[in-house]
């Protein structure tokens, strides 16, 4: 479902965004000291202001920015085509899930999170109830 919130990116912008991206990328490889061997002599990088746990922090940065698809999934349900052919403006579609029951918030299709609906500003958005932890995120997405 399309949101009309959503920057339109053409694919010429998305192109050049990607195209930067890898070009920061090969300059950043290109200064890169080997952080294991501590530099050239085996000492302290000589790259100032990093050590070991700065690159991490460094690594983690690069990915931040990049867009995920975070959907709010109401319910579900199975229909025959047939049903589907069928439908018309004021059908309704009975789906699995209660009324009341918290809605899952899935990031590219990953669970991690349940929520409540709210209204805010005239449009809906979702409070957090119950949040999956990282690491139990990290055993689904293995899992599946």
């Amino acid at each position: 479902m399309a949101n009309d919130n959503t920057p339109d990116v053409s694919s010429d912008d998305a192109f050049s965004g990607w195209a930067e991206a890898l070009q920061e990328q090969r300059v950043s490889d290109s200064q890169t000291v080997d952080v294991e061997q501590g530099g050239p002599l085996g000492g302290e990088s000589t790259r100032p202001g990093f050590s070991g746990g700065d690159v991490a922090v460094n690594d983690i940065n690069m990915v931040l920015d990049i867009p995920v698809q975070l959907s709010v999934e109401l319910g579900r349900t199975k229909v025959p085509i047939k049903y589907i052919l069928q439908l018309a403006q004021g059908s309704v579609v009975e789906l699995d899930a209660l009324a009341g029951e918290p809605m899952d918030v899935l990031v590219n299709g990953y669970l991690i999170a349940q929520g409540e609906v709210v209204v805010v500003n005239d449009k809906f958005g979702i409070r957090l109830t119950d949040v999956v932890t990282p690491s139990e995120r990290l055993r689904r997405v293995s899992r599946g």
